[in-house]
């Protein structure tokens, strides 16, 4: 029972509390905040859903009107060529979607290592989730795609995407979800890379093709990116399967990365950020950063390129000198709000993700904060 009755003087029954320990500790002003906001959230859903339905219909609309307007400016009068211009019939999807070139699948896999859940915060784990749909999002629509897995998926990672994130993950294309290790993972990856999903020696890989040894499916081979190896990376290889680690850990556990693939007998190297940038800051990337500057590198060849394309402006980067930049563009380091739009675009044509959680999402990737500082392993000494 959560309460007992006493009589009182007067005849009627009183009701007496349990004593406090029998409630269970109270909770935080924080815990509770992020309670009530959680359920205004939840209430607001169906009320969200309208006002998509309704903001989708007045966009069709829209552009039923503006198609209008625009096929009726561009046909001729019966006098100026004697009959009118029969109507363009194309649809305007198709127009858009033959515009894109599509993408080459390239022999190398990419592997975010996810064993960390139990490490990291709730926080935390918010902004990896963030990162790592910001990570697909940027191999989707790369020029040359990788064959991309995530390993140790499950626990608190795999609840929030099931659950908060609605399961929009299922619909991902080019992306295996692994509950085995890293290791299994890039197993999977070495067997569809000498099968019939190999990929093309193209971009970066298109000059090695001379070469027996890049052409020719080698045996497994893994690299794990840690800040702590003392080997750099020079390039990327065909038919080598990169692991990044999935840790939001705000510098806590330093070189566990290391450790864990020193542990399992895997080579390591570090991104050669120090030998082609100078930082204002440290040299803290979060996890969807290490994937788009080595996809830019698979288009380029180049990790100056990729390291101006790519590494966000809030670092402050520059090249060092020698250090050629892109063609055109300034030698600091660009702003990441380009890849912010682009991702948030791509899901939102592939009908995964609704507006609200498309924001939510890359809110919460963006560091802008001492808070939770969203970041990989590879991080400089």
């Amino acid at each position: 029972m959560s309460s007992s009755r006493a009589s009182s003087v007067d005849g009627r029954e009183k009701v007496v509390s349990p004593p406090q320990e029998q409630l269970g500790p109270p909770l935080s002003k924080n815990k509770l905040k992020k309670l009530r906001r959680d359920q205004a959230w939840e209430e607001g859903r169906e009320k969200r859903k309208e006002l998509r339905k309704i903001r989708n219909k007045n966009r069709k609309e829209r552009k039923r009107a503006n198609a209008a307007e625009q096929k009726n400016d561009n046909v001729p009068s019966d006098s100026a060529v004697g009959k009118r211009k029969a109507p363009d019939t194309t649809d305007p999807r198709e127009a858009k979607s033959s515009k894109k070139t599509k993408a080459i699948q390239l022999p190398v896999s990419f592997v975010i290592d996810c064993s960390f859940d139990d490490l990291m915060l709730d926080g935390e784990r918010k902004s990896l989730a963030s990162q790592i749909t910001r990570s697909y999002s940027d191999n989707h629509r790369a020029p040359f795609t990788s064959h991309m897995f995530i390993s140790s998926f499950g626990g608190h990672l795999k609840e929030r995407y099931d659950t908060v994130l609605h399961g929009h993950h299922h619909n991902w294309k080019g992306v295996r979800f692994v509950e085995g290790d890293f290791e299994e993972a890039a197993k999977q990856a070495h067997e569809l890379m000498v099968g019939a999903q190999e990929g093309s020696h193209a971009g970066a890989f298109a000059n090695k093709k001379g070469s027996l040894e890049a052409t020719e499916p080698q045996e497994q081979e893994s690299v794990y990116l840690t800040s702590d190896s003392p080997d750099i990376l020079t390039e990327l290889r065909p038919y080598t399967t990169y692991v990044i680690g999935g840790l939001v850990d705000k510098n806590r556990h330093k070189g566990i990365c290391y450790k864990r693939a020193m542990d399992r007998g895997v080579k390591t190297a570090r991104l050669p950020i120090s030998d082609y940038m100078k930082m204002a800051s440290r040299f803290v990337l979060a996890t969807n950063h290490v994937v788009e500057i080595m996809l830019r590198w698979l288009e380029l060849g180049d990790w100056g390129k990729a390291f101006v394309a790519v590494m966000p402006k809030r670092k402050g980067g520059v090249l060092k000198d020698g250090v050629m930049a892109l063609d055109g563009a300034s030698a600091t380091a660009g702003d990441d709000k380009a890849t912010d739009d682009g991702s948030r675009e791509i899901l939102r044509e592939e009908g995964q993700v609704s507006n609200e959680s498309v924001d939510k999402l890359h809110k919460a990737s963006r560091p802008a904060s001492a808070e939770v500082t969203g970041k990989s392993d590879e991080e400089q000494a």
